[in-house]
């Protein structure tokens, strides 16, 4: 039987979404898994929503993630998190980082930011919710809040995690590497 494991990614633009996507793929290349990965930008220039689906597999025939497929949704943001869940398995997980960022509607005083979505995601699926910019700003940068996450999601494959070390070394570039080893071991070891 073909099995395949479906993994959302989603954020807002220029929370470092595609550059995690990125790392993710190329560790399951590295595994020799098939692998497909499909972005789906919104207005990422603009703060908008940006998706990412990495589905891989023995044979992956297909890069898109529908509802309830997702076995695991790694997101950057709170109302996104929320947004994504109606995608995730029953029994899936949903890594999230705790940083809210107003989205337009917001901003102009249309709407107010929805209250308590950790608690209505935790209704529904298993969550692990993490100060990731707090790591990353320990670790040197709030930018590298996004390697935090994926330190996190790394911990829960069946990966080793040399091979996620290498991969970093080889898709950070190397004036940002010492700070992104940090802020992944910071995730790797975050325990909810």
């Amino acid at each position: 039987m073909n099995t395949t494991t479906n993994i959302m990614i989603v954020g807002v633009g220029g929370q470092g979404t595609l550059l995690a996507s990125r790392i993710l793929g190329n560790v399951l290349v590295h595994e020799g898994y098939d692998v497909k990965v499909s972005e789906v930008h919104g207005m990422s220039q603009r703060g908008g929503s940006v998706v990412t689906y990495v589905k891989y597999g023995e044979k992956v025939y297909s890069p898109i993630i529908g509802e309830g497929e997702a076995d695991i949704i790694l997101a950057f943001e709170q109302l996104e998190a929320y947004r994504a869940l109606p995608y995730l398995k029953k029994d899936g997980i949903m890594i999230a980082g705790t940083q809210c960022i107003d989205p337009m509607p917001v901003i102009t005083g249309a709407a107010k930011y929805p209250e308590k979505l950790f608690e209505k995601i935790e209704k529904e699926a298993t969550l692990i919710a993490a100060d990731a910019i707090g790591m990353a700003k320990q670790a040197g940068t709030i930018k590298a809040a996004n390697v935090v996450l994926i330190g996190i999601l790394a911990r829960r494959t069946s990966i080793k995690k040399e091979t996620w070390l290498e991969i970093l070394k080889t898709t950070v570039p190397a004036k940002f590497l010492d700070v992104n080893l940090a802020a992944f071991e910071a995730g790797y070891q975050y325990q909810d």
